[in-house]
C-alpha cells in the first residue's frame, strides 16, 4: 500500500507548468521598471515598498533598474505582512501585520507597493493599512509580478508583469534566488 502524501500534514504540490524562467522574470522586471518611470515622470519623489517575502527582492531589483534608467537612487522599504497569502495557506481570519521597515518619510511620495502574486487582494489591503500608519503618500500604486485573478476585494494592480488565468485549486509559486535559491514562476496544484 502506498503512503498517503498528506499524512505528514504537508500538502504535496504537483508542478503543472513553468510560467516564467529566470530570463523571463528579468525581462519582465526591466519592462516594469520602464513603465514605473514613465507613469511617474521619472524617479523624483518615487519610493518602492516590497511586501514580504518575495515583494522585497522584487522591489530591490526594480529600484536598481530604475536607478540605472534615471541615474538617481530610489529608496526601498519593506512591509512585513506575516505570511497570510490567500493563494497558499491562510494563517487566520485577517492578515497579520508586523512592523514595517521604511527608513524614509513617505509623506508626499509616489509609493509603489511591490508583491509577487496578486490574488484575492487581502494582502494588499493589509499592506495599505500598514502603509498609511506611516504617513500619507501622494499616490500609491501596486506592482505585481503575476496577477492571477479571483479578487475578493476591489484591488487592481497599476503594473503587472504577467496575467495568468487560474482555477481556484491552482497555485502560483514564485521562486526568487534571494529567498528560494532558484529563479522561476510555476503553476502548481495540490495532489488529490
Amino acid at each position: 500500500m502506498a503512503a498517503d502524501p498528506t499524512a505528514s500534514g504537508r500538502v504535496v504540490l504537483e508542478e503543472k507548468a513553468q510560467l516564467m524562467s529566470a530570463s523571463e522574470i528579468e525581462r519582465t522586471l526591466v519592462r516594469l521598471a520602464h513603465e514605473i518611470v514613465e507613469r511617474n515622470n521619472g524617479a523624483e519623489g518615487l519610493a518602492l515598498i516590497g511586501i514580504l517575502r518575495r515583494g522585497l527582492p522584487l522591489a530591490q531589483r526594480l529600484a536598481a533598474l530604475i536607478a540605472r534608467i534615471e541615474s538617481r537612487p530610489v529608496p526601498v522599504g519593506v512591509l512585513d505582512i506575516a505570511l497570510y497569502r490567500d493563494d497558499l495557506t491562510p494563517v487566520g481570519q485577517k492578515p497579520l501585520v508586523k512592523p514595517a521597515q521604511i527608513p524614509f518619510d513617505i509623506n508626499g511620495l509616489n509609493v509603489v507597493l511591490v508583491d509577487d502574486v496578486l490574488y484575492t487582494g487581502r494582502t494588499v489591503r493589509a499592506a495599505l493599512d500598514a502603509l498609511f500608519d506611516h504617513g500619507r503618500p501622494r499616490r500609491v500604486q501596486l506592482c505585481a509580478l503575476i496577477d492571477r485573478g479571483h479578487r475578493e476585494l476591489p484591488i487592481e494592480a497599476t503594473f503587472v508583469g504577467k496575467y495568468v488565468q487560474t482555477t481556484a485549486r491552482e497555485i502560483i509559486e514564485v521562486k526568487l534566488t534571494e529567498v528560494d535559491g532558484s529563479e522561476r514562476v510555476l503553476l502548481v496544484e495540490p495532489v488529490r
